[in-house]
């Protein structure tokens, strides 16, 4: 599983992540596979939680957006731009949506994490869209990184201080979680 966290703190956005890979029971850390959870989509990067099979299949689906369409500076924009994406997983990259029959809609199966120069933004399953102020972790470790990162938002010196701390715990505590740390910082885009 994982843990991914995005933080904004003193004018700048950090994402970070583990970089541990688990099928079942097996561990593969990254002395065997160079895995990393966050790649960059124009000027965000993004990072996730869910099946291994989503980390290529998000990257090339929104690889091949059209750029009017590969939206992700606000909350409305990241709806629109995942809620465009849903048909072209299921379609193009054979996404089961299915997961109970009484769910109100189809889900998209996996959780992002996204930071760019507006913010920081979580996508979930059924497209639902939050834009965080302080900071939000996913994954199985995401329990341990909230803490982390609460407990330490105002002595962090830096929001990637912040966001290595917090996937530093999940690490430590989360078993599918392991370093090394992989983090991304960007300057937030002042408001006029």
């Amino acid at each position: 599983m994982t843990t991914v966290v995005v933080v904004r703190k003193g004018g700048t956005v950090a994402i970070a992540s583990d970089s541990l890979v688990t099928f079942g029971d097996t561990r593969l850390d990254a002395s065997y596979e160079a895995n990393d959870k966050l790649f960059k989509v124009g000027g965000s990067w993004i990072g996730m939680s869910g099946t291994t099979a989503h980390f290529p299949v998000l990257r090339r689906a929104l690889a091949t957006l059209p750029a009017d369409e590969l939206k992700l500076n606000s909350r409305d924009e990241v709806f629109d731009t995942f809620l465009k994406l849903h048909p072209k997983l299921k379609e193009t990259y054979f996404l089961n949506p299915k997961e109970e029959d009484a769910d109100p809609y189809e889900s998209s199966q996996f959780t992002a994490l996204i930071a760019n120069a507006a913010g920081i933004f979580g996508v979930y399953s059924y497209r639902e869209v939050f834009e965080f102020d302080r900071f939000w972790s996913v994954g199985t470790g995401r329990s341990f990184a909230l803490g982390a990162m609460y407990a330490n938002y105002d002595k962090a010196k830096s929001a990637r201080e912040l966001a290595e701390l917090g996937v530093r715990a999940g690490c430590e505590f989360d078993k599918n979680s392991s370093g090394p740390v992989r983090a991304h910082t960007i300057k937030l885009k002042t408001k006029d």
